[in-house]
């Protein structure tokens, strides 16, 4: 898996870091000429101005019984970050459609996979972090696998969470990986 980050990563023109950052510092550049002191203006910029946060999660591995997760916040503790715009929920072939419905219901878009969701989910993370959508990269998941895509975001100049399921669930690769980590019901 790492091998096709890294190839991906080649494909999408290397890193980001500095061309990101000043792309970045363009699209935002001081657009408040008139000062006008309208208050739905100045909400209006500060939604914009809050980092961009997308929000991956490995549906297999943090939807367990034994984990008790709820989606609204999974969600919710995404939001404490910036602005969500993108929330993605990977999902195997084998998820009822009580789940997918919930999931949608709570502004999820959610991503079947014919097998396994980490290989789907790691392309999606990684091409959004590379291709500067995000400010922010949250994944949740327990699973090592996505350290080399946290990583990648990390040297791309994206902030990095890593959203646990719980106690039991929390992989310290990840956490140590990551800029910031939850720990869900706390």
């Amino acid at each position: 898996m790492i091998e096709q980050l890294l190839a991906l990563r080649d494909r999408l023109g290397g890193g980001g870091g500095d061309a990101a950052s000043a792309t970045r510092a363009e699209n935002g550049a001081g657009d408040d000429e008139d000062g006008a002191g309208d208050a739905d203006a100045a909400a209006a910029t500060d939604a914009d101005e809050r980092p961009r946060v997308g929000l991956f999660v490995d549906g297999p591995n943090v939807l367990r019984d034994e984990f008790d997760v709820d989606l609204d916040d999974v969600r919710d503790s995404a939001e404490e970050f910036g602005q969500l715009g993108i929330a993605r929920l990977y999902l195997d072939e084998h998820a009822t459609p009580g789940l997918i419905q919930a999931a949608e219901a709570r502004g999820y878009e959610v991503v079947i996979t014919s097998g396994d969701v980490d290989v789907k989910l790691a392309i999606d993370a990684s091409e959004s972090a590379v291709r500067d959508e995000i400010d922010v990269l949250a994944i949740a998941s327990r699973d090592t696998d996505f350290k080399p895509v946290i990583e990648t975001a990390g040297r791309n100049g994206v902030r990095t969470v890593a959203i646990a399921p719980g106690t039991h669930g929390r992989s310290d690769a990840l956490r140590n990986a990551a800029n910031d980590d939850v720990l869900l019901g706390e």
